[in-house]
C-alpha cells in the first residue's frame, strides 16, 4: 500500500511551535506538585522553577503570580512536600561521599537557596571533612594513591584540584604530601 506523502511545498520551512498556554492557578499547583514529587528540592528552587514557567508561558490568573507562588511554596513547606533541612542534609551527604569539602558544600547549598543557619547545621565535622578529602584523593589518584611518585609540579596541581573541590589548604597538603597510603589513612582517622 503506498504511503501518503505531503507535497514538498508544505514541508519546506521550519515547523513553527505553538505559543505555550498561559498558566492559571490550577495548572501552577499541578506544576509545583509534579516538580516536588519528582525532585528533592528546596523552597527557593521550587519558587525559581515556578517563576521561570510563568515567565515562559505567561500568567492567566486573577491574583499577582508572585504572591500566588509565595503562598503555594509556603503551603508545600508546611505540608512537608518541601523540606529545606532534609534537602540540605541529603545534598551535603552526597557531596561529602563524592569527596567535596566544606566550602564547596556551602556554595552548593547557597546556590540552592538554603538559609545560612541550616547550612551551618549540616556542615561536616573535621573527621568527615578528612574522610571526604581521602575519598577524593583515592578517586583522583592523588598523592600516595598515584601509580607513580608525582613530581613537584604534579603535586601542586593536585593540591589546586583539592582546593577547587572545597578542601582546606592544610588538608590538601597533608594528603597530597603523605609518604604512603597508610600515612594518608592515619591522617584521615585522626579527625
Amino acid at each position: 500500500m503506498p504511503r501518503f506523502t505531503r507535497p514538498s511545498a508544505e514541508r519546506s520551512g521550519p515547523r513553527e511551535r505553538a505559543a505555550p498556554r498561559p498558566i492559571d492557578a490550577a495548572r501552577l499547583e499541578a506544576l509545583a506538585l509534579s516538580y516536588a514529587s519528582r525532585f528533592a528540592t528546596s523552597a527557593a528552587k521550587l519558587d525559581g522553577y515556578l517563576r521561570r514557567k510563568i515567565r515562559a508561558a505567561g500568567w492567566d490568573g486573577e491574583a499577582d503570580p508572585v504572591e500566588r507562588i509565595a503562598a503555594l511554596v509556603a503551603r508545600f513547606v508546611s505540608s512537608g512536600y518541601v523540606d529545606d533541612v532534609g534537602f540540605a542534609q541529603a545534598r551535603a551527604g552526597s557531596l561529602l561521599r563524592r569527596g567535596f569539602g566544606e566550602r564547596r558544600i556551602s556554595q552548593a547549598l547557597h546556590a540552592a537557596g538554603i538559609d545560612e543557619g541550616i547550612r551551618a547545621s549540616v556542615m561536616p565535622g573535621t573527621g568527615d571533612a578528612r574522610q571526604a578529602a581521602l575519598a577524593l584523593a583515592r578517586k583522583r589518584r592523588f598523592g600516595p594513591f598515584a601509580p607513580t611518585q608525582p613530581d613537584p609540579a604534579q603535586r601542586e596541581r593536585q593540591i589546586a584540584a583539592m582546593l577547587r573541590a572545597g578542601h582546606r589548604l592544610d588538608s590538601a597538603r597533608a594528603l597530597v604530601l603523605a609518604r604512603s597510603e597508610a600515612a594518608a589513612l592515619d591522617w584521615a582517622e585522626q579527625g
